[in-house]
């Protein structure tokens, strides 16, 4: 999945939520969250679905989750 989402990206745009989404799934933090830093920069409009979606709950101590999650004034 990823590889598809990476050849599709060099032609157009992939969401940074939904690559997060993937690396979530596969237990890469670093990744999950260096993709959701992306998706917050470029104004992703998925990133509205960090606060409700359970998916995310295992991020929920991770510092930096907790710090993006203030800087788009969810805590």
């Amino acid at each position: 999945m990823l590889e598809e989402l990476s050849k599709l990206s060099t032609g157009r745009y992939v969401l940074p939520y939904h690559i997060a989404l993937i690396y979530n799934g596969l237990g890469e933090t670093e990744e999950t969250l260096a993709w959701l830093e992306r998706g917050f920069e470029q104004r992703d409009a998925k990133m509205v679905f960090l606060k409700v979606e359970p998916k995310w709950n295992n991020l929920s101590s991770e510092p930096r989750f907790i710090d993006l999650m203030r800087r788009m004034n969810f805590e």
